[in-house]
């Protein structure tokens, strides 16, 4: 990466962005009280917002790129990369002291016209597969504390591997071959593989954290798994605390990576009698990533600041009039409940 032109992006940074200031009197910040770093979803758009700034810089040590960093922006259709929005969050974290946490390098919803006229040519594909990697990863070395290889590989009820691009011409291995990748561009990179509902659905769970043991049979470099959290209100607690702690049982490290908490109805989890307690589910992750040895917390990240950053609440996902309250901060910036409990129970 030119680090000069990354040195330049701060210092432009630092004159348009607000420095932290008028939090709401109160509470303490965030991670001012947090004994693991604590993350939060980041837009491009966001880094220009300076109420999101303040609010963002005050709270939270580490940034995830919600779209940004995935290959559907990096990747253009000649094969060229484009990195412009990448090295602004990288600037903006520098400027502010934050870390970096990246998402994603390989996922089965993504690949792009590039790769699909690659197809009939495996030894191509290949080549341009690990290029890919190492081109994203190797230009972050050092500002990246950790990336997402693999992003959800595991069909959502529990059935095996998605199928995808990656796996019909590389076959099985493109995890593997991920993995591998990324550790030699950037060796001192956290590695993990990261997917959704584990908590809700024990099959998907078993299956995941088997491939997880074969990975590492196999000697690939995986250090951490990432479950997303992406859960409703009406979710048991105890579901959530079995999770974790089968998650950590590898000894590997875990990141809560995309915690919201949903309160809308189409996306409950018990369709037949539900009892919302959002702020008890709440407790239910702290409780248990509180459990988790302090080695393997790698740290939580919120899947946006405020309720209305929510992908929740975009034009696409949003039903209805009713917006969702997925996150800790409300649409004016102000903690909830969620975060007045976060300084409770991490304290």
């Amino acid at each position: 990466m030119d680090r000069r032109a990354l040195i330049a992006g701060a210092a432009a940074l630092t004159l348009s962005t607000p420095a932290c200031a008028a939090y709401p009197p109160g509470l303490p910040p965030l991670k001012s009280v947090s004994t693991y770093p604590l993350g939060v979803a980041v837009r491009h758009l966001h880094l220009s917002d300076p109420d999101w700034a303040r609010l963002a810089v005050t709270n939270f040590s580490q940034l995830t790129a919600e779209w940004e960093m995935k290959m559907e922006y990096m990747l253009r259709d000649d094969g060229s990369l484009q990195f412009d929005r990448a090295d602004a969050l990288a600037a903006f974290a520098r400027t502010y002291g934050m870390k970096v946490h990246g998402h994603t390098l390989v996922w089965y919803a993504q690949d792009g016209l590039h790769f699909q006229k690659l197809k009939g040519t495996p030894d191509a594909f290949l080549n341009a597969y690990v290029a890919y990697i190492q081109k994203v990863t190797g230009r972050y070395g050092g500002i990246v504390r950790g990336w997402d290889v693999v992003n959800e590989p595991i069909w959502n009820d529990g059935r095996g591997l998605r199928p995808c691009l990656w796996r019909e011409v590389l076959g099985d291995d493109y995890i593997g071959l991920a993995f591998e990748a990324a550790h030699q561009a950037d060796p001192a990179a956290v590695l993990f593989l990261n997917d959704y509902n584990l908590e809700l659905t024990p099959a998907k769970r078993t299956t995941f954290l088997k491939l997880c043991e074969r990975l590492l049979k196999e000697g690939a470099p995986l250090h951490g798994i990432g479950t997303q959290a992406h859960i409703s209100a009406d979710l048991n607690p105890a579901a959530m605390i079995v999770a974790i702690r089968d998650i950590a049982s590898l000894g590997l490290q875990v990141h809560i990576s995309e915690l919201d908490i949903s309160l809308r109805g189409d996306r409950l989890t018990n369709v037949v009698k539900p009892r919302l307690d959002q702020l008890k589910v709440f407790e239910a992750v702290i409780r248990a990533y509180n459990d988790v040895p302090a080695r393997q917390r790698y740290g939580l990240t919120v899947w946006s600041l405020r309720d209305k950053d929510s992908w929740l609440n975009s034009k696409r996902e949003r039903k209805g009039p009713i917006a969702d309250a997925p996150v800790l901060f409300d649409d004016r910036g102000r903690p909830k409940a969620m975060a007045e409990r976060f300084v409770e129970m991490v304290r």
